[in-house]
């Protein structure tokens, strides 16, 4: 099966930005859903693993841990 990659060297002209990374998100997220298996139910984990992919953003869960100190092992 071919790769679903958006091709963003002929994106149309008048396709913004953000549409172009929701796309990105969407392919990532396609693929980490094949390589589970296609295994349902992680959608949203997908989609979330996948924006932080492209955004560069931590997953929200890291990210409360982090503010909360949750995270931490006592010895630090």
């Amino acid at each position: 099966m071919p790769d679903k990659v958006p091709n963003t060297l002929n994106a149309e002209p008048g396709k913004g930005s953000l549409e172009l990374t929701e796309e990105l998100i969407r392919v990532r997220a396609y693929h980490l859903y094949e390589n589970r298996g296609c295994e349902h139910g992680h959608d949203l984990e997908d989609w979330l693993q996948a924006e932080s992919e492209i955004l560069g953003k931590k997953p929200a869960a890291i990210a409360e841990s982090e503010t909360t100190g949750k995270g931490k092992s006592a010895a630090a």
